[in-house]
């Protein structure tokens, strides 16, 4: 490899280090955001801090504790990952685009240009298809749950708070 695509290389490895590090920081543990409906038509949002036997506690500013006999919908409000979708796609698009152009580069591949250059092209196509994959991917997964309580079997009401539980601030609530 010559010295310009070690320096690439290299220049690839240390943006990667530094944009897949960042969800390694600490944060402290947040329950999920709910939009709850009442049967009577009553919204209540907040942040899911446990689940009771009987109830959903939610912090709205204070304690909130929602009987679940009374709840109509639960909507999990999901927040957006469209940028992060939009990095991580030009990332791994860009990168293993340049890395292609650089390992074929020069070779007649792309009409006897230099494996810079290959790697440049091949990165911003690839990169953009990665750009447009990973914002879709991160689109999709920021889409609001809604969960239709009323009408529900009790057995599947306990299946749903189950899942619930792994969203909520203090999951093994006894």
């Amino acid at each position: 490899m010559n010295p310009t695509g070690k320096k690439f290389l290299s220049l690839f490895l240390v943006f990667s280090l530094m944009m897949l590090s960042v969800n390694l920081y600490a944060k402290e543990k947040r329950g999920a955001i709910l939009i709850i409906t009442k049967k009577n038509g009553q919204q209540i949002g907040g942040e899911l801090i446990t689940i009771k036997k009987d109830s959903l506690l939610l912090f709205t500013g204070v304690d909130v504790s929602v009987d679940i006999s009374e709840i109509k919908v639960i909507k999990i409000v999901k927040t957006s990952k469209v940028l992060q979708g939009l990095g991580f796609g030009l990332l791994i698009g860009a990168g293993g685009g340049g890395l292609l152009g650089l390992a074929f580069g020069s070779r007649d591949f792309m009409g006897g240009s230099t494996a810079l250059e290959d790697a440049a092209v091949t990165g911003i196509f690839l990169g953009s298809i990665g750009l447009l994959v990973g914002g879709t991917l991160g689109f999709a997964s920021g889409i609001d749950k809604t969960i239709l309580v009323e009408g529900m079997t009790d057995s599947d009401i306990q299946k749903t708070l189950d899942k619930l539980r792994k969203k909520a601030r203090i999951r093994n609530y006894k």
